[in-house]
């Protein structure tokens, strides 16, 4: 990229009379600089090693001592602000068709095999930076704007909820369903029920966007995340215990799942475990708490077969769930 076309784009200041024009890549690592990048300082600490390795010039936002006047000093009110103005003339370059949907339907596209010119995004700024920087030509791109800042691009549109085919459940528990779709049957997917709806919005833009597709095994994507525990709370296998954690991080969500748990397990004792500034559309076995050990005092002294903890994740065990190992919390 020239060195007049950066400044354009970002409405950055340069502060000094550099012998350089252009530069190669964007590198936001200084210790990946080659000779002819442009460092971005978010590490003020390693600017002088990033001129070391041959940096052609440096963005930065505060003010910082020219150590080398022959390259670029290039002054910015944010970093950020201008990655995302760099990002947003690439995708309008690159011609890229932007559509936005809610942070469910996006970790759920992440497990589907799909052409090329099709993309999920997700990551912070400078990892979406590397994914699109390079990407090719009228790609399709679908992002959460809860987690990726819609201004990179120049148009964005909604997926729309139309169904143009709708998934029959064939059989289902409260965290496995089988079902068809298209005329094709998938067999105990380890998907709730309660994500079908979200999963038919998704495979219904496939096909509206004649997206080539083809659905894996599905696991855990960190919403209603069920944890099968025995009566000391030791983690077992999926399916072999009749008590059971459900992590939900997301809020918003509570009411839907609350509803879901009501109607699909009526049989079971179910409580629900919200921090203490929700207040949910109902009372009745709903525990606030505060802090972590207030989550664990309310498992320790109540009954249940499904405990739903709303507003964190399963990090809150000492132990990954994949290792199958016991909880180290004091009970």
């Amino acid at each position: 990229m020239r060195l007049e076309n950066f400044l354009a784009l970002t409405q950055a200041t340069l502060v000094n009379e550099p012998c350089i024009h252009g530069f190669e890549n964007i590198v936001f690592e200084a210790s990946k600089v080659k000779r002819g990048d442009l460092f971005f300082a978010y590490d003020y600490e390693n600017i002088s090693l990033a001129v070391t390795n041959g940096a052609y010039g440096i963005v930065f936002e505060k003010k910082v001592e020219i150590i080398d006047s022959e390259i670029a000093w290039i002054e910015v009110e944010s970093l950020d602000t201008a990655v995302k103005k760099l990002l947003r003339f690439k995708m309008i370059e690159k011609e890229v068709m932007a559509y936005e949907c809610n942070e469910i339907v996006l970790k759920l596209s992440l497990q589907v095999i799909t052409q090329t010119n099709f993309l999920s995004l997700v990551g912070d700024l400078k990892s979406v930076f590397k994914t699109l920087w390079d990407i090719q030509n009228r790609t399709i791109v679908l992002f959460c704007p809860a987690l990726t800042d819609s201004s990179i691009f120049a148009s964005v549109k909604t997926v729309p909820k139309r169904p143009f085919a709708p998934i029959e459940i064939m059989e289902q528990t409260l965290f496995e369903t089988s079902f068809i779709y298209d005329d094709i049957f998938y067999e105990r997917q380890l998907i709730s029920p309660f994500f079908i709806s979200y999963l038919e919005e998704l495979l219904n833009f496939f096909k509206m966007l004649k997206i080539s597709y083809k659905l894996k095994k599905f696991t855990p994507i960190d919403h209603f995340e069920a944890v099968f525990v025995n009566k000391k709370f030791e983690i077992k296998n999926f399916g072999t215990s009749e008590k059971v954690l459900i992590f939900e991080p997301n809020s918003d969500l509570i009411d839907s799942q609350i509803l879901f748990l009501e109607r699909h397990a009526s049989w079971a004792r179910i409580i629900f475990i919200t921090p203490s500034y929700i207040k949910p559309n109902r009372s009745e076995n709903i525990f606030s708490y505060k802090n972590e050990k207030d989550i664990v005092d309310i498992l320790k002294n109540n009954s249940f077969h499904f405990a739903l903890i709303v507003g964190v994740d399963k990090s809150i065990l000492s132990k990954p769930l994949v290792k199958q190992t016991q909880l180290t919390m004091d009970f």
